[in-house]
């Protein structure tokens, strides 16, 4: 059912799948661009910030052996360079690699979008009653 907290976790999971679309966006923009090196979104370091719990948000745990977690305000701190040298010129990106984390990510926030649309549904649903 609906909950506040499910909505903002799907919000973050949102902001995070933007970032990564950018950072992708980014590194197939300059594959060509002399010594640029690949930008990349970390989950780990978004797990490790949300595990520090430094924004003072608590999740909702229903079992001690959950993990409690804090929703990262923005993604933009969490994305790297990669130091790696694919071509000639000092660029360091992989257009074929970048492509099919574009794909993968498309459809992560496809999930997420499906996912935050029926639990509007059923909020619509819940007010309306069911016909």
């Amino acid at each position: 059912m609906f909950t506040t907290s499910t909505i903002a976790t799907l919000e973050e999971a949102l902001r995070y799948s933007t970032a990564q679309q950018k950072a992708i966006s980014s590194n197939i923009a300059n594959v060509d661009t002399p010594h640029y090196k690949e930008q990349t979104v970390s989950f780990k370091d978004v797990l490790q910030t949300a595990q520090s719990n430094e924004t003072g948000f608590q999740s909702k745990r229903t079992h001690a052996q959950h993990l409690s977690f804090p929703l990262p305000g923005s993604m933009d701190s969490f994305i790297g360079k990669t130091m790696e040298q694919y071509n000639h010129n000092g660029n360091s990106v992989d257009v074929d690699k970048q492509m099919t984390e574009m794909a993968e990510n498309q459809i992560y926030y496809n999930a997420l979008v499906d996912r935050i649309s029926g639990n509007f549904q059923s909020l619509e649903m819940a007010i309306r009653g069911s016909k």
